[in-house]
């Protein structure tokens, strides 16, 4: 069973804040802000969060991610086009939606980065730099776009702005359930800024902890690996 995926073109409203979450044997962080989404029904913007995956405390489970402002790609003109809201893209095959491995968005975005340890601060990166991006985007109301998965609970938000396959247990894809945030495929999660005048920005991430090549279901393949260079977009053609 799918997890609800999506992006949403929205505004920045808030400052970010990075928040922690708690895990067995790790902290993991996330930048918080406030988003204003154009309402289904029509009428004021709603209010939704967003909980961007920046890294944790565990220097043996970072994140990899480009962080990059001179993304380039046909889905630039695809999500101008789009409405303000949230568009529901859940079971796509093919773009919009994202898949690092099975499309080809991360063409000419260089090379992963390993996330600094996190510390609790804004001070290591990517969170720095990000939390720069949001801040520029929120003054000057620039079109963003995340992708990603809706809140189950807790109000309106979209979080597992990430890869969203390659996982192992216990967050396999088993076909019946979503009790986990489990695998999938055209399913990654991202955050792109247009930032006028033909420059855009983009952030994209995978837990190095994640391997590919991953299956139909998004569940690592025998033998796969971490995420490297040379792997996103190595499954167009499969």
């Amino acid at each position: 069973m799918a997890l609800t995926y999506g992006f949403v073109k929205c505004k920045v409203a808030g400052d970010p804040q990075l928040k922690s979450s708690p895990r067995p044997h790790e902290i993991q962080y996330h930048l918080h802000a406030a988003l204003d989404v154009a309402s289904r029904g029509g009428g004021a913007p709603e209010k939704w969060d967003i909980a961007i995956n920046v890294g944790t405390s565990d220097s043996d489970d970072l994140l990899r991610y480009r962080l990059i402002f001179d993304f380039q790609s046909a889905l630039r003109d695809t999500l101008k086009e789009a409405t303000p809201g949230f568009h529901d893209l859940t079971g796509s095959t093919g773009p919009p939606a994202l898949d690092f491995l099975r499309g080809d968005v991360l063409k000419a975005t260089g090379p992963w980065r390993n996330s600094d340890v996190m510390d609790g601060t804004g001070h290591p990166e990517p969170t720095a730099t990000l939390s720069r991006l949001l801040l520029n985007a929120k003054t000057n109301q620039y079109d963003v776009y995340v992708f990603g998965r809706t809140y189950k609970s807790g109000g309106l938000g979209i979080h597992d702005i990430h890869m969203n396959q390659g996982s192992r247990a216990p967050f396999l894809n088993n076909g019946v359930d979503d009790r986990n945030d489990h695998n999938d495929i055209w399913q990654d999660g991202a955050v792109l800024v247009d930032l006028g005048t033909d420059q855009w920005a983009g952030y994209f991430t995978a837990f190095t902890q994640q391997t590919v090549p991953t299956n139909n279901v998004g569940n690592p393949e025998s033998g796969s690996h971490p995420i490297g260079d040379s792997d996103p977009g190595g499954m167009v053609a499969r």
